[in-house]
């Protein structure tokens, strides 16, 4: 049977896994098809391609020797169709309606004694469209792998290559251990491994001290008033909301900046109405984002396992000008840039990947439950390669990401741009967060008053 193993950081999602808070991604994709849908054959299309996706076919088997050590093996007798489920949406088919069944399904968490994700075909969408959810696990892939086995869910794409066997776990300490046991009988190899690893583990225990007193100093009390923190509950709501690429691309033109400083500017504006709408003082007032950055080499296969890192990003909601608000955070984000993604307290997902297997068992679940701690919502931006793609003959028109939210935050949002539009998903907290749709409604709002600028 093949099996590779769970890496420290892959296991510090599955420890972070909780009812009120599951640690799957989510995407939402918009299909519109030349002929009438049937969705028995879109799903028995799924299910014959992700039968071919390696790693699709994975679950986690844990062990205790080492204590939390986990990983990956091949489901026997492992079954596709079990895992793509069809959903008939109700009258008159809307976004409003589809947003209602994707935070009903994508609150749910995955069983993670089976291989971590679940394919849902929506239909009855108006224009006689279809929709696909996909949930996969942060243990099995980060937000670039998830495209990666996406693509092989699309029409034209190849599946990945089954994965290496390998016996050695991934927990750097246990690691030295067996290959130092293995070797006794080879002094002089040996002793040049011992060299080796004491020659990298300065560098290891300096980068774990930098992030670990960066992360304590940045750690403060969130307002007690914060409408972003509440009590975690399993109960969700979804917005889906699509942003005119052309009006970015304006934005960028006039004022510089990326397209992330532009969404991250879009949706510190939107923030502001929002907390203005409930009569909550601005004056001053910051929002702290958790920015999820990947820091994985060239060449490295997306589907390895996590390669993620974050910076922190104050959003200055307190602030009425929208130009000022645009330097603020290009300013902010050009320090997170300059300093890099292995250094910060936004770099704590790296400080968890260093720990030991059994230290995680019990440090991840308790900084989970911090990390109102140290950053108020997360916004992260999913790369999609821009070129179209369909299924079963039915083009992509729309694709929504949906970050994970965290146990006691009330928002998370992620960003994808696709095809002239950027996809803004938002999760929340229903018991928190009911007026979401004055949100939803903020957020093409503040385009137009950064795109007004120009005038």
């Amino acid at each position: 049977m093949t099996t590779t193993e769970v890496s420290a950081i892959d296991r510090a999602f599955l420890c972070l896994e909780r009812d009120v808070a599951p640690m799957h991604l989510g995407a939402v994709a918009v299909f519109a098809p030349r002929r009438p849908v049937r969705p028995d054959r879109v799903a028995r299309v799924l299910a014959e391609r992700a039968q071919q996706i390696s790693r699709l076919r994975l679950r986690v088997r844990g062990s205790w020797i080492p204590p939390g050590y986990a990983r990956w093996e091949e489901l026997p007798d492992f079954r596709a169709q079990n895992h793509v489920h069809v959903h008939q949406l109700p009258s008159p088919g809307g976004r409003g309606e589809l947003a209602v069944l994707v935070a009903e399904l994508n609150a749910v968490p995955l069983d993670l004694s089976r291989p971590l994700w679940e394919l849902h075909v929506i239909t009855g969408l108006d224009g006689d469209r279809f929709a696909v959810l996909v949930k996969l696990h942060h243990a099995l892939a980060d937000g670039c792998g998830a495209i990666e086995a996406g693509l092989g869910l699309l029409d034209g794409f190849t599946p990945d290559q089954a994965p290496q066997q390998t016996a050695l776990p991934s927990d750097p300490l246990f690691d030295t251990v067996l290959r130092a046991v293995g070797r006794l009988s080879r002094p002089s190899r040996l002793l040049c491994d011992a060299l080796s690893a004491a020659n990298d583990l300065p560098t290891t225990v300096r980068q774990t001290v930098e992030i670990a007193a960066s992360v304590m100093r940045n750690m403060r009390l969130p307002a007690l008033d914060s409408p972003l923190h509440a009590r975690a509950s399993a109960a969700r709501r979804v917005a889906l909301i699509p942003i005119e690429g052309r009006d970015i691309r304006r934005i960028r033109a006039r004022h510089g900046g990326t397209t992330n400083d532009i969404a991250l500017t879009v949706v510190t504006g939107a923030l502001r109405r929002w907390l203005d709408t409930r009569g909550y003082t601005l004056d001053g007032r910051t929002v702290r984002a958790l920015i999820p950055v990947n820091y994985r080499s060239r060449g490295k296969s997306r589907a390895d396992n996590n390669q993620l890192s974050g910076y922190l990003c104050d959003l200055p909601v307190g602030e009425p000008d929208p130009a000022t608000r645009l330097r603020t955070i290009r300013a902010v984000m050009d320090r997170n840039k300059s300093s890099g993604p292995l250094r910060g307290p936004g770099a704590f997902p790296v400080l968890a990947g260093l720990m030991p297997s059994i230290a995680q068992l019990f440090a991840v679940p308790l900084a989970g439950q911090a990390a109102g701690l140290l950053f108020d919502t997360m916004i992260t931006s999913v790369p999609l390669p821009n070129v179209a793609v369909s299924l079963d003959g039915a083009s992509l028109r729309e694709i929504y990401p949906l970050a994970p939210l965290a146990a006691g935050h009330a928002l998370s949002i992620g960003v994808t741009p696709y095809r002239d539009i950027i996809h803004i998903g938002v999760q929340a907290n229903r018991c928190a967060v009911g007026d979401l749709e004055k949100l939803s409604e903020a957020l093409p709002l503040e385009v137009a008053e950064l795109v007004d600028l120009d005038s």
